[in-house]
């Protein structure tokens, strides 16, 4: 007879990983997973529904062609994972860390990576569609060719980030770091740009709005006439 008291699907835990074992496989739709090792997990081509991950780790996992929908990564650490070609629809990675990791020909579409931190990560070629990605740590990260248009990036510390030739009309840069950005080639109309320090970065072949153009001239000390 089948135990009454037995966990259901989505409360099973995926067990003890400590170390690591490249041959577990993902969790099934709705699971809820909290402070698990998947390192060197080998998930190519898999397809995950709604899980939560919570204080998990996936160390040099090899996650290509991953897809996801609707699913949580909290406080996460993905050191050296490798996600090309991977699709991500509604979920959110908050406030995880991605050292190292190859984000080639990643599909966001709808995410939320909020707080996250991206030191040493490959993004680029990367498609990003109504995203959020405030708070985010990509100093020196090359962003350069993207379509950022639209995204939100509020608070984004993009500290000698390469943002040459990107298309960031539109999005949400209040508040941003751009201290030693290169931003030459980017279309900045339309983005929101409130409190971000003019003087702090190069605006040589950058493509400004009048608002943005009227905050530039006042940033150096014009005095501009209504």
């Amino acid at each position: 007879m089948k135990d009454p008291l037995a966990p259901r699907p989505s409360q099973a835990r995926v067990g003890s990983l400590r170390g690591g074992r490249p041959h577990v496989g993902p969790p099934e739709a709705g699971a809820v997973v909290e402070g698990e090792d998947f390192a060197r997990v080998d998930w190519w081509g898999a397809e995950l529904d709604a899980v939560t991950f919570t204080r998990c780790r996936f160390d040099d996992a090899s996650l290509e062609e991953l897809v996801t929908r609707r699913c949580v990564f909290d406080d996460c650490v993905l050191t050296g994972v490798r996600l090309s070609g991977s699709r991500h629809s509604g979920t959110a990675f908050l406030s995880c860390r991605f050292d190292r990791a190859t984000l080639i020909d990643v599909t966001w579409e709808g995410c939320k990576l909020t707080g996250s931190q991206f030191p040493g990560a490959h993004l680029r070629p990367m498609t990003s569609t109504d995203c959020d990605w405030s708070y985010v740590n990509l100093r020196a990260a090359d962003l350069s060719g993207l379509d950022l248009s639209g995204q939100r990036l509020r608070e984004a510390d993009l500290t000698d980030a390469d943002l040459r030739e990107c298309d960031l009309t539109g999005a949400d840069l209040d508040r941003a770091r751009l201290q030693g950005t290169r931003l030459r080639g980017t279309d900045l109309r339309g983005a929101s740009m409130d409190e971000v320090n003019w003087l702090s970065f190069e605006l040589t072949g950058v493509r400004l709005d009048l608002v943005q153009a009227v905050q530039v001239a006042r940033a150096h000390g014009a005095l501009v006439a209504d």
